[in-house]
């Protein structure tokens, strides 16, 4: 009697962790890129390998940038991005977590293209802000893609640029999101 409970458990428990992850979606594989332009230099970053979490059911949205993981055209740019400005040492990640304000709009089911509005918290560089931005949700043979476009002033974020440096990196930064999902496969 006790191994049918013990087995009747473990089903049920397997069960949930099934029905948990339907309508989550995930990647490790997601794409940030920003884009400084500053009157003497111009500087590009791409992140190819951002891990992001979906929630259709609630609109909770996270993602995780590890900053070394930014790809820069001249290794010079790489070094002083991470040891200069976002030192990338003392604060490895940046790390959003929101909730799509208009979730209900979204029609996770039905392929299409869908404006989101989402609203969260941003932490960068040890300083954790607000943050609200316009999005695009595709859903496409039951996968969504995300994208997003935005700026950031890298003074809120408590980025110092040395004055011998202020013209080469911008006071605004545009970045740039673009994710694609899997279904998220609970373990």
């Amino acid at each position: 009697m006790k191994k049918i409970s013990l087995l009747v458990v473990a089903v049920l428990l397997l069960q949930y962790a099934n029905v948990s992850a339907q309508g989550k979606f995930f990647t490790r594989e997601g794409k940030v890129h920003f884009f400084s332009k500053a009157p003497m230099e111009e500087i590009d970053g791409v992140n190819k390998k951002a891990t992001s979490i979906i929630d259709t059911q609630t609109g909770q949205i996270e993602f995780s940038i590890l900053m070394k993981a930014f790809e820069f055209e001249k290794a010079l740019m790489m070094e002083h991005f991470n040891e200069n400005y976002v030192e990338s040492d003392k604060f490895p990640k940046s790390v959003f977590k929101g909730v799509i304000s208009n979730n209900s709009e979204v029609k996770w089911t039905t392929d299409g293209t869908y404006p989101v509005k989402v609203a969260g918290k941003m932490t960068l560089h040890g300083v954790t802000k607000d943050m609200n931005a316009d999005g695009t949700i595709t859903i496409k043979g039951g996968k969504p893609t995300a994208t997003s476009t935005f700026n950031l002033l890298i003074k809120d974020y408590n980025i110092e640029i040395p004055k011998v440096v202020k013209d080469k990196v911008a006071e605004s930064v545009k970045v740039v999101v673009d994710i694609s999902y899997e279904p998220f496969q609970a373990k």
